[in-house]
């Protein structure tokens, strides 16, 4: 068991993704709660095959998780924000400073490292504008090294998907 192991994680960094992995990550993208038999049978596998290149994959990172995806306004978080940070340098210390903030707000759903203008680029979600200049901007203000910010709020979310286009990839990956 332990040598099976070994031998997986040798061959992560170098993991092909045919066709069947392919298939198997588009149907968990969108239907998360397949169990394995309906899973293999969609993709036309038998589950015990199913079940290992499921396994594979996980250990791999490729797949990272599982969640459900929910109505933000329902749950009453209608406010999505786009917050564009710029900061005064890059020191490492300003910069860990940043992103340790941003581990630690939950309110910070999304955070890139982004070219362009800014340093950064925030996806903030709260209740109201009211919980967003409390919970959000009187804290980043205060972070060291924090040169601007600017806000866009999102008025109507035309399309919001988890699901990465599979289709599009031009070339095998490694």
């Amino acid at each position: 068991m332990a040598e099976a192991a070994r031998d997986t994680k040798l061959i992560m960094p170098n993991m092909k993704l045919d066709e069947f992995d392919l298939k198997i990550i588009d149907r968990l993208q969108t239907h998360g709660r397949l169990t394995n038999v309906e899973l293999a049978e969609r993709i036309g596998l038998s589950p015990s095959p199913c079940f290992r290149r499921v396994r594979l994959l996980e250990t791999a990172g490729i797949i990272q998780g599982y969640a459900a995806q929910i109505d933000r306004s329902k749950v009453g978080l209608a406010l999505t924000v786009y917050v564009e940070v710029k900061m005064a340098g890059h020191s490492a210390k300003h910069m860990e400073g940043f992103n340790k903030w941003v581990q630690q707000t939950p309110e910070v759903i999304s955070c890139q490292l982004v070219s362009g203008d800014a340093d950064y680029l925030l996806e903030v979600v709260v209740s109201d504008l009211e919980e967003y200049t409390r919970s959000v901007v009187l804290k980043l203000r205060k972070i060291e090294g924090l040169q601007s910010m600017q806000s866009r709020f999102v008025l109507e979310s035309v399309k919001r998907s988890a699901r990465l286009p599979l289709e599009l990839r031009r070339k095998p990956v490694n």
